[in-house]
């Protein structure tokens, strides 16, 4: 990379970053860190640092810092989602239908103010729902999210290592990335997502105690409102993304972010429930997505 182009290259990420929605003070310190490799000069030393910091700009302008999505918070769409995507689960669905209402008088309470910070809100509660594998924890995380017109993104927990995982690595490291709450965050591309983290008890042995420390701070509204990543090195607020956990069981997670969670139990299903699922939730989907016309299925 000749000199010209390397300061061509500089003055279009200054200028992409001054019409970015960016916090003054991290948009500052960007500017600042550009200005520093324009005044080293055309070095190896220069070109390095610039790629990093590109790839690094790259990441900040795909967040978003002020974008979300309004919610649907329509108690009646709510359980026609719920009985669409759900064969019975009567005690599951009206607690989630409690726990939209819950936000929905959440945000009442806020629309009466012109202020939020003079409102001392009521939030609803974390779910965790709980039960053996294929009791439908996932889907239900997912029909949460449709229920209220937001976001979807699942966070597989199971042998996860290190908390790293989830907060990322510094700049510093070769190889350096986001953790996987941020890379939630920017593919969804909203502030505001279902983010559903999924099986946090099967995490590994070794990374257990890293892993819950991360979660403690995720999953509480007064610490999450200033997330640090370790490579993004800038708090982001996800205090208003809503999270939903699942488990197999509770065993293998901590007290103190049990203590952040309201669980459910997700019940087994019958051998004629599997059925009436098979045969009235799950082949009409598969039928829609093989393109097969519906006459051509007779059903006994």
């Amino acid at each position: 990379m000749a000199s010209d182009e390397l300061s061509g290259q500089i003055v279009s990420l200054q200028e992409k970053i001054k019409s970015a929605s960016l916090p003054a003070d991290l948009q500052e310190k960007v500017l600042e860190r550009l200005a520093r490799i324009a005044r080293i000069g055309a070095t190896p030393l220069a070109f390095d640092e610039f790629d990093r910091t590109a790839e690094y700009i790259d990441w900040l302008l795909g967040l978003p810092w002020s974008k979300k999505s309004e919610d649907v918070l329509d108690l009646t769409h709510t359980k026609t989602v719920l009985d669409k995507n759900h064969y019975g689960l009567g005690e599951i669905k009206d607690r989630i239908i409690e726990f939209v209402s819950v936000m929905k008088l959440n945000s009442d309470k806020v629309a009466q103010v012109e202020q939020v910070g003079q409102v001392d809100q009521v939030r609803a509660p974390i779910l965790c729902f709980v039960g053996l594998v294929g009791t439908g924890k996932t889907t239900i995380a997912s029909s949460i999210a449709q229920a209220l017109g937001r976001k979807f993104a699942r966070i597989p927990f199971g042998g996860m290592g290190d908390g790293l995982e989830l907060r990322g690595q510094s700049k510093m490291h070769a190889e350096a990335e986001p953790g996987r709450i941020i890379k939630a965050v920017r593919q969804v591309g909203v502030k505001n997502p279902v983010v559903l983290l999924d099986e946090i008890d099967r995490v590994a042995d070794s990374g257990r105690s890293s892993i819950m420390g991360v979660l403690v701070e995720l999953l509480d509204p007064e610490q999450n409102q200033a997330f640090l990543d370790h490579y993004i090195d800038y708090p982001f607020d996800l205090s208003e993304a809503l999270f939903v956990t699942t488990a197999n069981n509770t065993t293998n997670i901590s007290t103190a972010v049990l203590d952040r969670l309201e669980v459910i139990s997700m019940p087994s299903y019958t051998d004629e429930e599997k059925t009436a699922i098979g045969k009235n939730y799950m082949l009409p989907k598969i039928v829609e997505e093989s393109g097969l016309p519906h006459e051509v299925l007779h059903m006994e």
